[in-house]
């Protein structure tokens, strides 16, 4: 790849998907390509597979991003995972009936779990997130949700963003829009920062005998503060308010399962998707008897919730986890460019780091010096034919010692011509992308 390569017809595909997709263009806001480089990240693939992808402009790429948002750990279009599909689609991935898979399915998150006994199924992670909402109130019948963490885009999650009144509307979590969540909403949803112990007890005392559930990741960038899920734990069993993680993430990463089995501290219930399933469409609602007995009254109920491909894709991925211990690679994968990357910038006089620590290292967040010196990275990087950025890597067993090797090598010789740019006063007069618009993504409340 040369200098002044750009994605055009990526680029000409994605000006007429802004016309056509309101909203900005994608179903995804993680797929915006102008959250990195607009003009510049291509929006569209043509083909994926391990770490590498191919957009429609033909130019080739390692993706040291997001790798499906999370969801690829044994890397994009994995053989045995595809095998498993495509053998189900060629059996009738619809019928008319239930697919036993979903069963075998269900027996197996049990058997990883072994404190939960029921399971309901879904099809992506924001659904997951909104069937268990819906059980906790249930199971309750109260109607108040503490949260902590991001747990998808549907009306229960997106209301705290109401705030308490019109003037925090759309303020709690930045980026985070709640319009057309109905007003009458608000209050049902309530917020508390990660580690933060008087939040936390603050939203509880505050809504004592009103909450139905506390839902939150358990871990994201950085290890918990010692005692806080304990408390959590301990608060929610004492007020009698279900406690939910949120494992959509994190789930399958740390180890197979939930990262709450490496923490010690189970919830009543876990929500799971993403890496489960590496790719394909498959949700989890994990949970005690007890914790899930409200879906006994509910009505929570849709079709392609009972789709073959989905199940079997998950079975077929947590096999294959399994078999070749993959959570421990995404770590070791984790550690070795946790440790790498800052010494090569280093060399060259350039402050490069992460926001989170060896501890949990299967989710990576870059952090440079300023703005201009992480989009100059990304363009650079991505002439070379790398995809990288200060939003996030997260590392997968596609990422070879070979590979990885590939990329430190362009990194050395990227931070040496951004070292060159900073002493010469050049550096923002040579990003590419700066011109145009950058996209703005949403915060969150676990960092």
């Amino acid at each position: 790849m040369t200098e002044g390569y750009f994605p055009e017809k990526s680029n000409e595909l994605f000006r007429h998907a802004q016309e056509r997709f309101p909203g900005g263009g994608t179903q995804l806001l993680s797929k915006h390509p102008h959250l990195r480089a607009p003009g510049l990240w291509p929006a569209y693939y043509k083909e994926a597979h391990g770490c590498e992808i191919i957009d429609i402009d033909g130019h080739h790429y390692y993706d040291f991003a997001t790798n499906g948002i999370a969801a690829c750990t044994l890397g994009f279009n994995d053989p045995d995972v595809s095998a498993a599909v495509i053998e189900a689609v060629k059996q009738g991935s619809m019928c008319s009936q239930n697919c036993v898979e979903e069963v075998m399915l269900a027996d197996r998150l049990c058997e990883l779990h072994p404190w939960a006994q029921c399971v309901r199924f879904a099809r992506t992670g924001g659904e997951t997130a909104a069937i268990a909402a819906r059980i906790a109130r249930a199971t309750t019948d109260k109607s108040g949700i503490a949260i902590c963490g991001y747990s998808g885009w549907t009306d229960w999650y997106i209301a705290v963003n109401l705030g308490q009144d019109e003037s925090q509307f759309g303020k709690v979590i930045d980026g985070m829009q709640p319009w057309g969540v109905p007003r009458e909403l608000r209050g049902t949803s309530q917020a508390f920062h990660f580690d933060d112990f008087e939040e936390f007890d603050r939203v509880i005392r505050e809504n004592r005998g009103k909450l139905a559930a506390v839902v939150m990741e358990p871990v994201r960038w950085t290890n918990p503060a010692p005692g806080y899920l304990q408390h959590i734990r301990d608060v929610c069993t004492k007020e009698g308010i279900l406690l939910i993680y949120d494992e959509i993430t994190a789930g399958w990463r740390f180890t197979l399962g939930g990262s709450h089995k490496i923490i010690g501290i189970n919830p009543d219930i876990a929500l799971f998707a993403k890496a489960m399933s590496n790719g394909h469409p498959c949700g989890a609602v994990v949970g005690t008897k007890e914790a899930m007995s409200g879906a006994n009254k509910a009505f929570i109920s849709s079709t392609y919730w009972t789709e073959r491909v989905g199940s079997a894709a998950a079975l077929a991925t947590i096999a294959k986890m399994e078999k070749i211990g993959s959570a421990k690679t995404i770590c070791d994968v984790a550690r070795d460019f946790m440790s790498t990357m800052p010494k090569i910038a280093a060399a060259h006089g350039i402050e490069y780091g992460f926001v989170n620590c060896m501890e949990w290292p299967c989710l990576v967040k870059p952090k440079f010096a300023n703005a201009d010196e992480a989009l100059f990275f990304t363009e650079q990087m991505l002439l070379k034919g790398f995809m990288h950025s200060d939003i996030g890597f997260d590392p997968t067993v596609a990422h070879t010692p070979e590979i990885r090797q590939l990329f430190y090598t362009a990194a050395d010789e990227v931070f040496d011509k951004m070292a060159a740019a900073k002493k010469a006063g050049t550096l923002h007069d040579q990003l590419i992308t700066v011109e145009r618009e950058k996209k703005k993504g949403f915060g969150r409340l676990n960092h």
